[in-house]
């Protein structure tokens, strides 16, 4: 049997779509029901009634047919604690937080705790896991390495000149096979030009530094309470624009 309303106004009770005698504890019942509340035994869909060709959830949210809305589902909530989800949340397309709340304020700041990459044990695989942790220090820096041999200059990346400062490099020298005194007589923003004694031919490994010229330097030292007193948070104010943190010329 069924029937057809126009509408249908429900006024300090409930509407129950469940066998007789169903009443959902949550809700309460008798004297004690919370009123204007519903309840449905479900499955449940809204929405665009050919989104679903099987029952795939409790609850199943389709495309609006009706007004053309642009979300099926929007969430207006009180505080940060919109939605709660217990269990596990699965999507299969982007999300966009709109870089807010409790997640935002993890990645868009550093805190006191290391930055670590987690992974799956390479070697021993399954039940073994391997932690890292990113190296720390006062300055924005970046880095090359790599090898010299029977050349007399290590070639910076070609970015290098529009990203790191010339006047912040150091180089570190590792000889490989012998002792051959091997000095750095001059750097600029292509090159490292190396001199081994008695004119011997260079066989070593590399490491170069540098600090970002593309970013205001760190504030490593400031006045504040927590991370959002941080006084240069887009590393774009003129004022921090000369405070080099590493000057080696």
């Amino acid at each position: 049997m069924a029937f057809v309303f126009d509408e249908t106004w429900i006024n300090n009770g409930q509407l129950i779509v469940a066998e007789a005698g169903v009443h959902p504890s949550a809700l309460g019942s008798g004297d004690g029901k919370v009123r204007h509340t519903a309840y449905i035994e479900g499955p449940l869909q809204v929405g665009d009634a050919g989104d679903y060709s099987s029952a795939q959830g409790t609850v199943m949210i389709g495309k609006d047919g009706n007004m053309g809305s642009p979300v099926s589902l929007y969430v207006k909530g009180d505080g940060t604690n919109a939605v709660y989800i217990e269990g596990d949340l699965y999507v299969s397309g982007d999300t966009d937080t709109g870089n807010k709340g409790r997640l935002a304020s993890r990645f868009s700041s550093a805190d006191a705790r290391p930055k670590p990459f987690d992974m799956e044990h390479p070697s021993k695989g399954d039940g073994y896991r391997l932690r890292y942790a990113c190296i720390e220090g006062p300055e924005v820096g970046v880095y090359c390495r790599g090898r010299v041999k029977n050349e007399k200059v290590i070639r910076l990346p070609a970015y290098w000149k529009d990203l790191v400062r010339v006047d912040s490099i150091t180089v570190q020298l590792q000889p490989i096979g012998a002792h051959q005194d091997i000095i750095i007589k001059r750097w600029d923003e292509e090159y490292v030009y190396l001199q081994a004694q008695g004119g011997l031919p260079i066989n070593c490994f590399y490491h170069v530094y540098g600090e970002r010229k593309d970013v205001n330097p760190l504030v490593v030292e400031y006045e504040g309470d927590s991370w959002e007193d941080y006084p240069d948070p887009d590393y774009n104010d003129p004022q921090f624009t000369k405070n080099v943190n590493t000057r080696t010329i």
